[in-house]
């Protein structure tokens, strides 16, 4: 029998003459000890985490990310989580605590402290890139932010808050214990199971295994790999193919990797140091991050081995790697603009070796397969994670995230950190280890999760959902202005412009009609010259009704057009009538 089978069944068998009374028991004790769990991101979707804790008058916030946008959302920039629910008991909230330092967990920093004004912990590293970003969006020294490291426990109101050190793709990652009035609750999201990291620095799993014994209440836990079987590799792998690739390079090398992976970053440095090549690094966030790093103290570069952008030629491209933005083939970033030809300072061509040690985010394989065809049209060897071993996973898969549920050995659990079906997935790895499917909950959005010590159930939602970031815009982009950017992308827009008499209505010019993206005029006379025809009929009678009002007007002209467009050309594009009087 499993330790969760034997659990369940001593519990049944507590009940006998005294059952009601202990019965009232567990309802006051349910009732004093409840803790919520919500999520306001990072379930059924990849990226925007953030959960939410809540007992009694005071909630904890873990983690703070953004999402990117999908190819649907035209135009918007970035989605962050919807807090109304926050900004309604922002005087209950005790703080932010952060998990690490990728835009997923720190992106929507600078939106959501715009509007709560609470302390931020994170690790060492992980606050220096917050800081940086929150100096961009002119917040610096405005947030209190406080460090902590692997191995703290700090106390925040009722809550108690252990830090425990696991391994990732960025350095200074931390798993959170919180200790509740129900119990240990353990928030393990983006790790795995890396037994020689490039720091020294292995995952605790003397701690987790005491939180087992100890007695842990609830597992949250990563689930970007559930999917995956078997075991992620350590990230030294990745360093001995980069010594490979650079063996066999006879010109200049172009490693594209994630600004924020210093891990990496530092395996391409140690190769190039080994291979006496000097390096550069290209893109703003991937200088910014440098930066952060090397001052302090997770990346080391050796003295006179970096050289900026303006001295690559000064150098022969067998003494060059360009370290560079555009793993996921961004519009804007470094490695897109140099496969379109398009960079000021670096021209690929035949004798260049470019590396993409990064595979796509959902959503990204397009952009980046774009990227790969315009490299290899200019003529160099491309090496990327389909074809060759140049990157690989921070996150655990099936048999890492089986070893976190036996080791903590929770007594509920909760898959976070992914799509549904890779949540779901989980779900079933925590029942081949023997939890019971009646102890697993899979969230969605604004779930409110209750736990006391004996139970786990979904209660009332709460408001939450997401937020479009349009350049300057937060929140003022919805889903009718997606609609019409939708519409306007695929039909096009009809602008149709009247002058009418304002005493009787009548047509005085017009109609005028201008076509962008829906056909053009000059090829169109014929469709066009019917659209005015259609109009003027419509209008005939309003003005015979003395109907001078823009409101019924504009309706008349817009229903007319759009059934009398899509007969003829079954399109239905964006109609603007614009009413003018005289």
């Amino acid at each position: 029998m499993t330790e969760y089978g034997a659990r369940a069944r001593a519990q049944a068998a507590g009940a006998g003459a005294d059952a009601p009374w202990r019965c009232l028991d567990r309802i006051m004790a349910k009732t004093q000890s409840t803790v919520s769990l919500i999520p306001l991101g990072g379930v059924g979707e990849i990226g925007k985490n953030m959960w939410l804790l809540e007992q009694g008058n005071e909630i904890l916030v873990l983690d703070c990310g953004v999402m990117f946008p999908d190819e649907e959302m035209l135009g918007v920039d970035l989605v962050i989580p919807d807090i109304s629910y926050l900004k309604e008991r922002e005087n209950r909230v005790k703080a932010i605590l952060l998990s690490h330092g990728h835009e997923d967990h720190i992106g929507a920093l600078p939106y959501i402290l715009r509007q709560l004004n609470v302390p931020v912990y994170g690790t060492r590293l992980t606050l220096g890139l917050v800081e940086a970003k929150l100096e961009e969006h002119g917040l610096k020294g405005d947030v209190r932010l406080h460090e902590i490291k692997a191995g703290d426990v700090i106390k925040l109101g009722s809550f108690s808050v252990e830090f425990i050190h696991v391994n990732h793709s960025l350095a200074d990652v931390v798993a959170m214990a919180v200790t509740t009035q129900a119990g240990v609750i353990l928030y393990a999201t983006d790790f795995k199971f890396d037994h020689t990291p490039i720091d020294g620095k292995v995952i605790d799993l003397h701690r987790l295994a005491e939180l087992g014994r100890e007695g842990l209440l609830c597992l949250m836990a990563d689930s970007t790999n559930a999917e995956r079987p078997g075991y992620t590799m350590s990230e030294r792998i990745v360093g001995e193919t980069l010594l490979d690739v650079f063996r066999e390079a006879e010109g200049r090398i172009v490693v594209a990797a994630f600004a924020s992976h210093i891990h990496r970053i530092q395996q391409i440095v140690d190769a190039a140091h080994r291979f006496n090549r000097k390096v550069c690094f290209i893109g703003r966030s991937m200088v910014k991050n440098v930066d952060i790093a090397s001052r302090l103290g997770y990346l080391r570069i050796p003295d006179g081995m970096m050289i900026d952008v303006d001295e690559l030629d000064d150098y022969p491209p067998e003494r060059i790697v360009v370290i560079s933005t555009g793993s996921q083939g961004e519009p804007m970033a470094a490695l897109t603009r140099m496969a379109m030809n398009e960079h000021r300072q670096v021209a690929i061509g035949r004798g260049d070796t470019v590396l993409i040690s990064a595979t796509p985010i959902p959503g990204n394989e397009r952009s980046m397969g774009k990227t790969i065809n315009h490299l290899f049209k200019l003529g160099a060897k491309v090496i990327y994670h389909a074809v060759s071993g140049v990157h690989v996973s921070g996150h655990a898969s099936q048999e890492e995230l089986k070893l976190m549920l036996n080791l903590t050995r929770p007594k509920f659990f909760i898959p976070i950190h992914g799509e549904y079906r890779m949540l779901a997935t989980h779900a079933e790895l925590a029942k081949q280890v023997g939890i019971p499917e009646q102890h697993i909950v899979i969230p969605e959005i604004g779930d409110r999760i209750e736990i006391t010590p004996h139970s786990i159930r979904k209660g009332a939602p709460v408001e939450a959902g997401r937020v479009l970031v349009d350049g300057l815009g937060v929140g003022d982009v919805g889903n009718i202005v997606l609609r019409d950017r939708q519409q306007l992308s695929q039909d096009g827009i009809l602008i149709v412009v009247v002058s009418i008499d304002k005493q009787t209505g009548e047509i005085v010019a017009g109609p005028d009609i201008i076509s962008r993206g829906f056909v053009y005029m000059r090829e169109s006379e014929s469709l066009i010259d019917e659209a005015r025809g259609v109009v003027n009929e419509a209008l005939a009678p309003l003005a015979a009704q003395g109907i001078t009002e823009w409101g019924p007007i504009k309706s008349e002209v817009r229903d007319v057009l759009q059934r009398h467009l899509y007969e003829k050309t079954k399109r239905r594009p964006v109609i603007l009538p614009i009413i003018m009087e005289v």
